[in-house]
């Protein structure tokens, strides 16, 4: 049986202010394709399927146009869903009757009985080969919250006991079911132990002091984990089976020299016999210029010396992040970047400013008690001080008396 393994879609996602529905309608057409040229099974999606929890239209309508052309592209295929930190549970749930006419099984919550008790079954979805047969359980088990998992007493942390805990109850359940040559799989949108973590676009989890979750928490009949939330492709614990698809684009400028992907899964009985990674082509281009921070003349030479070939339209141009290092304020600095592009098919996303370090410039820390004696011009003089390493010039500290005292009013004594 062949899984195809992504996750980390974030429809509806911005980048700085550009909207991006060109880029994800591009990736789904893909999949769509993939899934058919590599006559896929099933497919699992773990978590953040939207960028947030009231998801535009737009994107809400994307993830149904491709559920129905996946199942009318691939008619025998499953498709599996959870909701990751980014989306709302019972929003992604709400349409579940209607998607189970396209064999598509989204999990958003933990539900719990009348006595309290979680019910393991409703985290367990069984697929079938293409005989009809139930070839693997899958254990779909959504981002979870404190109030998601089972109550333990623990001496470590009881969020993480109760997260393992969660796991063990469902893989029982799937064990007093399964027959012998099916393979177990399970889903899950968490944070796991030594995990690269993309800083600009990725939210830290972090719940009762505890942000990572051990590899531990996966038994060893799991011939597979699809996990999802970090956004860098990656093996967890040195161990092959436990996989981070990463997200199928870049989601920040850190993501730049990421290689997206998905996964394909090919189980053999109980196993997963071969796992390998197909790369997802890059709509828009992403431009980091220059690769490091550098003084504005240089910049600037870099943004004019630009070239760029002609492309279809604007949605095609790529997205452009600046990167100045200042030894002190550039007021117009916007204003002669836009000028270096001016024609140039790229959109400017941002301009990074840094300052260059300079310890032996920088002021002495205060206490609190001789900050509260400040003046606020004496403030400002001794926050530039720190952060360019010289005194603030006269036209700056016109400019700050300027916004500092209304018109009409008078100086301080």
């Amino acid at each position: 049986m062949r899984i195809l393994h992504t996750s980390d879609w974030h429809l509806g996602q911005t980048l700085h202010g550009f909207e991006r529905s060109y880029e994800h309608r591009c990736f789904l057409d893909w999949l769509v394709d993939t899934i058919a040229a590599e006559q896929a099974d099933a497919l699992l999606v773990s978590g953040d399927i939207f960028d947030n929890a009231n998801p535009s239209a737009v994107a809400q309508k994307q993830l149904y146009r491709f559920l129905q052309q996946a199942k009318e592209r691939a008619p025998r295929l499953s498709i599996v869903l959870i909701a990751g930190n980014h989306d709302s549970p019972g929003r992604l749930e709400a349409p579940g009757p209607l998607l189970a006419v396209f064999d598509t099984t989204v999990v958003g919550h933990i539900r719990r009985t009348d006595d309290g008790e979680i019910d393991p079954g409703q985290l367990v979805v069984p697929l079938k080969n293409r005989d009809g047969e139930i070839a693997v359980w899958c254990i779909a088990i959504p981002f979870l919250r404190p109030g998601d998992v089972p109550r333990v007493e623990a001496e470590g942390d009881a969020y993480i006991e109760g997260v393992a805990l969660l796991y063990r109850q469902a893989l029982e359940y799937v064990r007093a079911r399964r027959q012998p040559g099916q393979a177990i799989v399970a889903l899950g949108h968490c944070h796991m132990v030594g995990g690269k973590v993309s800083a600009e676009s990725e939210r830290n989890i972090v719940i009762g002091g505890a942000e990572a979750l051990s590899a531990a928490i996966f038994d060893p009949l799991i011939a597979y984990a699809a996990l999802g939330h970090l956004h860098q492709a990656q093996v967890v614990g040195k161990q092959e089976h436990l996989r981070y698809s990463g997200s199928p684009l870049p989601l920040s400028f850190a993501e730049i020299d990421y290689t997206h992907q998905i996964l394909r899964v090919d189980l053999d009985g109980e196993s997963a016999q071969n796992i390998a990674a197909i790369p997802v082509p890059r709509a828009v281009g992403l431009l980091r210029i220059p690769k490091q921070p550098a003084p504005v003349e240089e910049v600037l030479a870099a943004l004019i010396a630009l070239d760029l070939p002609e492309a279809s339209g604007l949605h095609t141009h790529p997205y452009l992040e600046v990167r100045v290092q200042l030894d002190a304020p550039e007021p117009g600095l916007r204003a002669r970047v836009e000028a270096a592009l001016e024609n140039k098919p790229v959109r400017l996303a941002r301009i990074e400013t840094s300052v260059a370090k300079n310890p032996d410039g920088a002021a002495a820390p205060i206490s609190l008690d001789d900050l509260h004696r400040l003046q606020p011009e004496e403030i400002f003089k001794r926050l530039y001080q720190n952060k360019y390493g010289s005194d603030a010039p006269a036209e700056q500290l016109d400019a700050f008396a300027e916004l500092l005292h209304e018109p009409g009013e008078s100086a301080a004594p």
